[in-house]
């Protein structure tokens, strides 16, 4: 298996509308749902082992370095970057041109490198350099999407907000465990029905679950621990 790398990470995280909150799912669904969360859970006990002791600045340009690029290049660019800026104040002084020759590889560049200091001079303004411990107010940061908000949070705060990317999506509508038509009706929807005691965890195991085994394209249905729990349609003996 590829290096584990989560959204660029190694080892070692205006304010939208309130959203509808889905309707409670059955007894038995829920019950699923919870079974589900618990094999991976006993499969991989400690989720986060070696990532949550990333500086939470860093993990927010490294997230926000992540957007349609992959975890191996992503890593090497933000070290390159790190290693020339560590903090808001360092990355203003590095400036804008000089952040998209590093970020180039990563792709959209530009976009990016502006972004990284709109957000730096907004953390020195509104918060006095440090990133703020919740979600809701990352998301007010530019260029913070809920993604990016949610797995800082979660990562660097433990938040218990289940961040959805492209693996969170395909496993949440396939298994399903909280079906969706859009990323924010899953993460609703998880929001809702996933066990407290499992939020903490669950964004790194259904990552690596989709990543690895519920892949798009040919999933391991066989050897996939949550098989007998699957409800779908293809799903290979």
């Amino acid at each position: 298996m590829a290096r584990d790398t989560l959204h660029g990470l190694h080892r070692a995280s205006r304010r939208p509308p309130a959203a509808k909150t889905p309707p409670p799912p059955g007894r038995a669904e829920a019950e699923r749902v919870e079974a589900v969360l618990a094999r991976l859970a006993e499969a991989d006990p400690d989720p986060k082992a070696g990532f949550d002791r990333t500086d939470p600045f860093r993990l927010l340009v490294t997230v926000l370095l992540s957007a349609q690029s992959t975890g191996p290049t992503v890593s090497r660019v933000a070290e390159a970057l790190f290693a020339t800026a560590k903090d808001p104040a360092g990355m203003l002084a590095l400036g804008e041109a000089r952040i998209t020759e590093i970020v180039r590889p990563v792709g959209l560049g530009p976009s990016k490198a502006r972004n990284i200091v709109k957000l730096s001079a907004a953390l020195i303004s509104a918060f006095g350099g440090a990133v703020p411990a919740s979600s809701a107010e990352m998301r007010r940061l530019p260029g913070i999407g809920r993604k990016s908000a949610e797995v800082t949070a979660n990562f660097a705060f433990h938040e218990p907000v289940i961040a959805v990317d492209t693996h969170v999506f395909r496993v949440s509508n396939r298994i399903p465990l909280a079906p969706g038509a859009t990323v924010d009706a899953v993460a609703d929807g998880l929001a809702h029905q996933v066990p407290a005691r499992f939020k903490d965890g669950a964004h790194v195991w259904l990552f690596r679950h989709g990543r690895d085994i519920c892949t798009a394209r040919k999933p391991a249905c066989p050897r996939c621990p949550v098989s007998d729990l699957c409800l779908w349609p293809g799903k290979a003996a």
